[in-house]
């Protein structure tokens, strides 16, 4: 199957060629997809070498001058490495610009722990004005990168993986999507995890609600789908695990709410493995899913049915 990242370098050579604002800067990551794209366009694809730091530097300047840059490299190298350049040379100086990441948190395992990237999000949350998208499929990827350029001059963040849904979803960048409608509690599945947690909820009277555009964290679609399902809430976000519980307790703040945030672990992993084993050994497989979400959606209604029979 097509990946995410396959779709990448043909949807943003297209754009090159639609809108002469867009500027693509890689650093060595990605540059064969760009071949045809810096022939018709020498002056709009330009590789830095090695060199992250430079990398979202000279981005920056490139949006100073009223360009729209397109910056792509390993989720790892695009995020954490260059930290001090997102935020001095793009927050600071209030410019914008498209970070498209690949390799998510463990997609490519054999790299070791230099090419895992699961706090990318969270530290993205420490800096203002970010908007982040996680697509779930190479189409929904498509669609929110072309969102993505076309959005002004923003700061926006594209993660895209390896790991996919068996289906596209209709996304527009802003609002959670209820694939799903129950009575007794939430789970927000953000991006690739979506196929694993229906699989995980079947037998579950939950809400699911799918999340693709994760900044601004849309707490209006979550407060609407806890006033009729309750106010038990499951992140499921395939990167660091907690990462939005702040986001879902400030747009419960004025309700009893309980939510659990279920994502990649703290504790590194130390053996290559696979993507499969990454994922089960962190909890986020079906199998996992049900014991964890079931166990804690559950709690609920055991304890009410315990109350009825005293």
């Amino acid at each position: 199957m097509e990946t995410m990242r396959d779709r990448f370098a043909p949807v943003v050579s297209r754009l090159l060629d639609e809108d002469p604002r867009v500027v693509v800067v890689l650093a060595e990551i990605g540059r064969d997809g760009f071949t045809e794209a810096q022939r018709r366009h020498p002056d709009r694809v330009v590789n830095v070498g090695i060199r992250e730091q430079l990398l979202v530097g000279a981005g920056a300047g490139l949006a100073l001058t009223g360009l729209r840059p397109v910056l792509h490299t390993f989720a790892s190298f695009l995020v954490e490495r260059p930290f001090e350049q997102v935020k001095l040379d793009l927050g600071h100086q209030d410019v914008g610009a498209v970070l498209v990441s690949a390799a998510a948190s463990f997609d490519w395992p054999a790299g070791g722990y230099t090419h895992m990237a699961p706090g990318d999000v969270a530290l993205l949350d420490t800096l203002d004005g970010w908007t982040v998208h996680v697509p779930g499929h190479p189409d929904e990827a498509e669609m929110l990168l072309r969102h993505a350029v076309a959005a002004g001059d923003d700061k926006v963040y594209v993660r895209l993986s390896a790991q996919s849904n068996r289906r596209a979803h209709p996304v527009d960048g802003a609002r959670f999507r209820t694939v799903r409608e129950g009575r007794s509690g939430v789970v927000v599945a953000v991006g690739p995890v979506l196929d694993d947690v229906l699989d995980a909820v079947a037998d579950l009277d939950v809400t699911v609600l799918y999340a693709t555009t994760v900044r601004p964290f849309d707490a209006g679609a979550l407060r609407r789908a806890t006033a009729s399902a309750g106010t038990d809430v499951v992140l499921v976000e395939p990167y660091l695990a907690g990462t939005s519980t702040p986001a879902a307790n400030d747009a419960l703040a004025d309700v009893p709410h309980r939510v659990l945030g279920l994502g990649v672990g703290r504790r590194e992993l130390r053996r290559y493995g696979d993507v499969a084993e990454h994922v089960a050994a962190h909890g986020l497989d079906a199998r996992s899913l049900r014991e964890r979400i079931g166990g804690f959606v559950g709690e609920r209604e055991r304890a009410g049915a315990v109350a009825a029979r005293s």
